[in-house]
């Protein structure tokens, strides 16, 4: 299905038997009108660090608000795990590599929750493995369009909406980049590497820009983590090189992400969290 036809299907809710999806979870949830002091917005939650961090953050008592693109199956089960802990959440399918769809999911997202306070920009594509001469232009395109073009949006997105209201919480943004800007992953995946560099050069400069307006933008690089977006046997190929001696899990890497949200990290300001045990 080309992106046109899927961004539709997004919007119309067919992938959901014709019934909106964030309407869908309304009526099965019961629960996402309620408002809390706090509204997350996690992008790329359908699964792996992002689906985890959105379960964590239900259970210290943010009302959640899962995104995600394609993935339906995995936002259901993300959705009703948290309802199912007593959670307050709320899904909204959307491509974020398009700017439109970014001020939809955040509108939607305050329309059921109340005002965001909290953003965790999660979704992404690793694009490869293969080397650079090997990469096709449209795989590159996408790549920079989700990873970083889609980061920028929804950061533009809450600083606006965040400096609209200077009376409010402070509002804590978390870019999600990898330790593959630092080592470059030669040989198999440099373009997702660059992408991650270019989002720690734009965490840096916006978290300066906006760190007297009441909002704390910071970084978080995982290591090597043990989710479905790894093909089978690299995590295990990888492993003996790790200091720790193992691969991350989602849940410590949530941790390491809500820490950067929590008060306790006041004082973080263009931060670049590392969690690779080590590598």
């Amino acid at each position: 299905m080309d992106r046109a036809s899927d961004r539709a299907r997004l919007r119309d809710g067919t992938g959901w038997g014709g019934v909106a999806p964030i309407q869908a979870f309304r009526r099965r949830g019961g629960r996402v009108m309620s408002r809390t002091p706090r509204v997350l917005l996690v992008t790329g939650a359908s699964r792996g660090i992002g689906g985890e961090t959105a379960r964590c953050a239900a259970e210290r008592g943010y009302a959640v608000a899962l995104n995600y693109s394609t993935d339906h199956e995995g936002a259901r089960e993300t959705m009703e795990t948290i309802l199912e802990h007593g959670g307050t959440t709320v899904v909204v399918p959307a491509d974020i590599s398009h700017s439109g769809e970014v001020a939809r999911l955040f509108d939607e997202v305050e329309d059921a929750l109340g005002p965001i306070t909290d953003v965790v920009n999660n979704a992404g594509v690793m694009g490869g493995p293969c080397r650079l001469e090997a990469l096709s232009d449209d795989e590159l395109l996408n790549l920079f369009a989700i990873n970083v073009f889609g980061t920028m949006y929804c950061c533009r997105e809450a600083v606006r909406r965040i400096k609209a209201r200077p009376e409010g919480p402070q509002g804590r943004i978390v870019n999600v980049s990898s330790v593959a800007a630092k080592n470059g992953s030669a040989g198999e995946r440099v373009h997702y590497a660059a992408s991650k560099g270019a989002i720690n050069s734009f965490t840096l400069g916006l978290a300066k820009e906006v760190a007297r307006e009441n909002i704390r933008v910071n970084a978080f690089s995982p290591g090597v983590t043990w989710t479905t977006l790894n093909p089978p046997g690299r995590v295990e190929a990888i492993e003996p090189s790790i200091p720790a001696g193992r691969a991350g899990t989602s849940r410590e890497m949530a941790k390491g992400i809500l820490w950067l949200l929590s008060d306790e990290a006041e004082y973080c300001v263009g931060t670049n969290l590392e969690m690779s045990g080590g590598r």
